[in-house]
């Protein structure tokens, strides 16, 4: 993660102290662990309660509900380095150098895992609406189990270099030193950036094209069945490309003014990158959070679900209501729309 790592606060491309900024790293000691630390709630919440809503009422036959575990894991994953990140932002890296591969690791692979289930949710719903008929559009367990362990072993594999070349490095400003979690060399912050950009660019290309398809199709259909569903995927991708297209576009001006490309390597945009970089950083790391919101909004029989588990565990049932229940939830198939 050494986009995330390599953090305007601990800029040492002005080693003669040109460029101070002083107030930037005040700003992003403050309100980045704040913020940071609601995420980490809400993520931590959300997921988890998508998780037991899965385990306890769903089908997880279902394609999509396949889908929609290995997001909320993924989420999950994702979550667990912020806490890191949070401390970073106010001490510095305080943690081992073990610790930082693998936070960084971890990053890497919830990145990689999120976007690419996001990416298989959509095409699964372009084939069960654009062709309905087609053999993929009507696979179930076997297809999901298969792309599931093919997405996570390629967020591993893709993640690998945070792994091996992030290391611990001494950091100077002003008079003060610092440690920080970093990729060694320059050329692999380089590889990590482009290699991030060109994953989102490439499943941009891809939902783009199934949601322009899919909105073709609802208009000539008019099935409220199909839209709930669409809409249901359609917000969460929204929401992932609200947070990651400006991160993304950040993150590769930031390396332009690395490798002193003007005017990026100016002092004066730099530090008016380093602040867009915070925002953009908080909105993208804020998606961990925000899906199970939209299950909630979006997805009726989620919320069913809810209010069942609710007042299951507010309220005494007989044997009778809880036998009835769980015929109910016998019968319930398919997927959470």
């Amino acid at each position: 993660m050494d986009d995330y790592l390599n953090d305007s606060q601990y800029d040492t491309d002005y080693e003669d102290e040109v460029c101070e900024k002083e107030e930037l790293v005040q700003f992003g000691s403050i309100v980045i662990p704040v913020i940071l630390s609601v995420v980490i709630v809400l993520s931590l919440t959300g997921n988890i309660l998508v998780l037991i809503i899965l385990a306890g009422y769903e089908n997880l036959k279902s394609l999509t509900n396949i889908f929609i575990l290995n997001l909320a894991i993924s989420d999950l994953v994702f979550t667990t380095g912020l806490p890191f990140w949070a401390i970073y932002h106010i001490w510095g890296w305080v943690f081992s150098d073990t610790l930082c591969k693998v936070v960084s690791y971890v990053f890497y692979t919830g990145f990689y895992s999120s976007i690419l289930f996001l990416t298989a949710m959509t095409i699964y719903r372009y084939l069960a609406v654009v062709h309905p008929l087609s053999d993929v559009s009507k696979q179930r367990f076997i297809t999901g189990v298969f792309v599931s362990v093919l997405i996570w072993i390629i967020s591993i594999a893709a993640a690998m270099p945070s792994l091996f070349y992030t290391s611990l490095v001494e950091i100077h400003q002003k008079g003060k030193h610092t440690v920080g979690c970093e990729y060694s060399l320059r050329k692999w912050k380089t590889i990590a950036v482009s290699q991030q950009n060109v994953f989102f660019l490439i499943t941009f290309v891809v939902m783009a094209f199934c949601y322009i398809q899919i909105l073709g199709r609802i208009t000539r259909a008019r099935s409220h069945t199909k839209n709930r569903a669409v809409k249901l995927v359609f917000s969460i991708v929204a929401v992932f490309f609200i947070g990651w297209v400006p991160y993304n576009v950040t993150i590769f001006l930031k390396l332009l003014g690395d490798n002193l490309v003007e005017p990026f390597n100016d002092c004066k945009a730099s530090i008016h990158l380093d602040y867009a970089d915070y925002v953009c950083r908080l909105i993208a790391f804020s998606h961990c959070c925000l899906n199970p919101v939209f299950y909630a909004l979006v997805g009726v029989k989620f919320r069913r679900h809810l209010k069942s588990m609710l007042h299951r565990m507010f309220t005494r049932q007989s044997p009778v209501q809880e036998q009835q229940v769980r015929m109910k939830n016998f019968i319930s198939q398919g997927s959470m729309y």
